[in-house]
């Protein structure tokens, strides 16, 4: 049974059969059948996890256990609204927080900037994600955008695009010098400019 727990980068939480390099977290979603109700989030704290930690096994959708979220990359998670989790990926978490600090100009706990992003990833009533327009060309490593030919998701990257898959990403084309829909929320590209480095999924490898 393929469960309805991947996060693509436009926000949706599908069935896919792919699970993707990271876990995230945003309580409890599902029912005892394993079965996702109109909840999208318990809390705002969103963060992106490894897989694999001090041993921890875990049923996806256990009863009463939160609902485990899968992204394939951290890009797609950052996307979506995900920051690093203070636990599994703390060195990750404290690199996120010093480039938010430098980006904008104050150190914030936790709360504070689940607080900033929550505003600025999602919809409250529609539960939609926030999207905005920039130039692509001006955007950093790490930021999602549709792309304005395809209207698909796509990764910038080392100056291109590269287009989003379930199993990973397609080669390179030239970035456009044009106004694009971003998907990653204003915040998260502020750090990713200030010098956080998200990690990008195994197919980038030598891109």
């Amino acid at each position: 049974m393929t469960l309805q727990n991947r996060v693509l980068p436009t926000g949706e939480i599908t069935a896919l059969p792919y699970r993707g390099e990271w876990m995230g977290n945003r309580g409890i979603l599902h029912d005892e059948n394993r079965q996702l109700g109109v909840a999208r989030w318990r809390h705002k704290a969103w963060i992106c996890c490894v897989l694999r930690f001090k041993g921890r096994q875990r049923v996806p959708m256990s009863p009463g256990a939160y609902t485990e979220l899968f992204f394939l990359d951290e890009p797609t998670a950052l996307a979506a609204g995900h920051r690093p989790c203070a636990e599994c990926r703390r060195d990750d978490y404290l690199a996120f927080r010093g480039a938010w600090s430098r980006a904008h100009g104050a150190i914030a706990s936790a709360p504070e900037m689940d607080a900033v992003l929550h505003k600025a990833r999602v919809q409250s009533r529609s539960r939609t994600q926030v999207r905005h327009l920039a130039r692509a060309r001006t955007l950093p490593d790490g930021a999602m955008i549709l792309h304005p030919d395809s209207n698909a998701p796509a990764l910038v990257w080392h100056g291109a695009l590269h287009r989003w898959g379930a199993q990973g990403y397609a080669p390179a084309v030239p970035s456009p010098d044009t106004l694009v829909q971003v998907l990653t929320p204003r915040p998260t590209l502020g750090v990713l400019a200030a010098g956080y480095a998200a990690q990008p999924h195994t197919s980038l490898s030598g891109n």
